[in-house]
């Protein structure tokens, strides 16, 4: 991508099914929130729910990203058009030549690409170098926790450390980093990682997929912040 919808000091708010929950966000001065099309997830939303959540926040400077784990072509590109999003996020397993795909198709969306951390950064680094040969460039890199079986949402933390010591700041996308954030660590997590922006999804949450207003509010503040003094 040629332009970056991450802009320092990001926050975004993933797995919202309601309306209320995204204004919420909104009022609170989320970033972005993430609409999940992922079946087996909790937090999954119907496309049709989701078009009313985007027509809520049409008149807020929130973006609307949709997440996608494993998804056709065909499958992204309708759902996207039905709901009217320009942004997506790849949270599964999809390849360069895939994104490359949609870059050609889609040049004017912002793409995202989620990645699950174990112990090493090598292959966010191969990864990124596939996209360099393919002329993509990503919107940005979202690095969660790695637990097998799972494609996100866990609330496991992603390795703090290794991250802040080994993400290349200037040959690679802005950086957000996702895994077990809260209002209680979110800006431990920033002053460590130093990243361009967060993602919350399971740590504002009151039970799985539903949203608590009060952690959501406080998360934005904290975030906002922790990056003030960043």
């Amino acid at each position: 991508m040629t332009q970056s919808v991450i802009t320092s000091g990001w926050t975004k708010v993933c797995g919202i099914r309601d309306v209320a929950a995204a204004e919420d966000a909104a009022a609170a001065g989320a970033s972005a929130i993430g609409l999940n099309y992922f079946a087996k997830s909790s937090r999954f939303v119907a496309p049709a729910d989701a078009t009313a959540i985007v027509l809520a926040l049409s008149a807020t400077p929130v973006q609307s990203i949709g997440l996608f784990v494993n998804h056709s072509r065909d499958e992204i590109e309708s759902i996207t058009a039905q709901v009217g999003l320009t942004a997506i996020q790849l949270h599964g397993d999809e390849t360069p030549a895939f994104i490359h795909d949609l870059h050609q198709r889609h040049p004017d969306w912002a793409i995202l690409k989620a990645f699950r951390i174990g112990d090493s950064l090598q292959p966010v680094a191969e990864f990124l170098a596939e996209c360099n040969r393919l002329n993509v460039r990503l919107a940005g890199c979202l690095l969660d926790a790695h637990v097998d079986g799972s494609f996100g949402g866990t609330g496991s933390v992603a390795p703090w450390d290794l991250i802040a010591r080994d993400y290349d700041r200037t040959d690679w996308p802005p950086l957000i980093l996702a895994g077990g954030l809260t209002p209680d660590n979110v800006a431990a997590a920033i002053r460590i990682v130093q990243p361009n922006g967060v993602d919350t999804a399971s740590g504002v949450e009151s039970s799985p997929g539903v949203k608590d207003t009060k952690l959501l509010a406080r998360f934005v503040a904290e975030a906002q912040r922790a990056f003030a003094k960043t």
